[in-house]
């Protein structure tokens, strides 16, 4: 009788267990998602700071009584130049968006609006991040979806762009729109 070496066991068992990772690792809720802790809770507010020659945000412009986007963004972020148009776009169709700009210059901030128009019903200013982080924002951009009391629904983290934005962004949007 011949014996199996340990030897010729581990190797397939090792890669069985691999397979077996990744398989369950498919069926967790969102793998790219970041949770958010805000969501369910009122937002935390707008920075104090406004970014000078535009209309200022506010705190009152988070609870109206309609669903309002607050985006985090920065000029001298690619993925933020990628979304714009979007932004523009959904102003166009009457969605309220507030831009809180952050860790960005004052100038480079106000030239970006300046040369490819503003999308935002209210601009703040947080050159150093300090806002942001009671968001728990960890990088431009992101947007987050309040309802009309001002308590968070959703948080997305990246470009408002492509296949994502409408399959996870866009539902969630029109969910709260139809609701209000």
């Amino acid at each position: 009788m011949s014996k199996i070496s340990p030897l010729m066991v581990a190797p397939p068992l090792i890669f069985a267990a691999f397979v077996a990772l990744a398989f369950f690792g498919m069926f967790r809720d969102d793998p790219n998602g970041i949770p958010s802790t805000l969501v369910g809770q009122m937002a935390p507010g707008v920075p104090e700071r406004d970014l000078v020659g535009f209309p200022p945000a506010t705190n009152a412009m988070l609870a109206t009584g309609e669903v309002t986007l607050v985006n985090f963004w920065a000029s001298w972020c690619p993925p933020c130049r990628a979304e714009h148009p979007k932004l523009l776009e959904m102003k166009s169709q009457g969605v309220n968006i507030i831009g809180i700009n952050f860790k960005d210059t004052e100038r480079a901030a106000t030239q970006y609006l300046i040369n490819d128009d503003n999308p935002f019903a209210g601009v703040g200013f947080d050159p150093q991040g300090r806002k942001a982080i009671d968001w728990g924002v960890t990088a431009p951009p992101e947007t987050f979806i309040l309802d009309g009391d001002g308590t968070v629904l959703f948080r997305f983290a990246g470009p408002l762009i492509g296949s994502d934005y409408e399959q996870r962004f866009l539902p969630v949007l029109q969910a709260a729109q139809a609701e209000q």
